[in-house]
């Protein structure tokens, strides 16, 4: 399967920012890409036509939404529906990511209705979990992992094409810090999260990539990707710059 090697540009970039840090990109690693990867960005909704036009036409590179909401259309105000990111070129979304968790209090549940309902719109949907601090401390990293990998997976069919459901497994405390879970305990929660996916979906879940995400950057990325169950990295700060983020691409 090919590394997803995808961007979270969180609350940043203007359109003429995105786009100009989307070509920089595209002019740094479309040439060189290996043939073992493809390039995710998830802009700012406001930015994401923005890179989707310099996307299209290159091979591998795709764009999604950071977040979207349970309903086609509505009286959401402030929300956004999996057709609207389709609309924008979005072939992806994400769905519960540790900001969404723990700042705007996103639940289990409804994490859950967003990635099936994200998923039978027709997006390709990355489900992200990870432990707080004081859950690891206490040594309850699998019993937090397993609970948001069962809720936030219950709606989504047992024979969903694998290729369109990814898991980030994001610690909350390696997420903008500085701080990187070491090898061991990648290794551990990447092997935690395959078994509890083959449980739910049997063995097509062996062909369902699995990120990590949490202070990835030039110096560290080679390394991690290369471990056994690490089928892409989930990208925060060193994706803002197209120079630094290239470097992790081609890693």
């Amino acid at each position: 399967m090919k590394k997803l090697m995808a961007a979270n540009w969180k609350m940043f970039k203007t359109w003429d920012e995105a786009q100009a840090t989307a070509l920089e990109l595209v002019d740094l690693a479309a040439a060189s890409l290996p043939a073992d990867r493809e390039v995710l960005v998830c802009p700012p909704f406001t930015s994401l036509g923005a890179v989707a036009e310099v996307f299209a036409g290159v091979p591998r590179f795709f764009t999604g939404g950071q977040d979207f909401y349970c309903r086609e259309e509505g009286a959401f105000t402030g929300e956004i529906a999996p057709g609207m990111l389709l609309d924008l070129g979005a072939s992806f979304g994400l769905t519960g990511h540790s900001e969404r968790r723990h700042v705007i209090g996103e639940s289990d549940q409804l994490v859950g209705e967003k990635t099936a309902f994200g998923l039978a719109a027709g997006l390709s949907v990355i489900l992200c979990v990870g432990e707080l601090i004081e859950e690891r401390r206490a040594g309850r990293v699998e019993e937090v992992l397993e609970r948001q990998l069962r809720i936030g997976l219950a709606g989504v069919p047992r024979d969903i094409e694998p290729k369109r459901l990814c898991v980030a497994y994001e610690p909350v405390w390696a997420i903008g810090t500085g701080e990187v879970a070491g090898p061991g305990e990648i290794l551990e929660a990447h092997a935690f999260v395959r078994k509890t996916l083959v449980a739910i979906f049997g063995d097509n879940a062996n062909e369902m990539r699995v990120l990590y995400g949490g202070s990835v950057k030039p110096s560290n990325c080679a390394e991690i990707i290369a471990l056994d169950n690490v089928d892409g990295v989930l990208v925060g700060g060193a994706s803002l710059q197209g120079e630094s983020f290239s470097q992790i691409v081609l890693a």
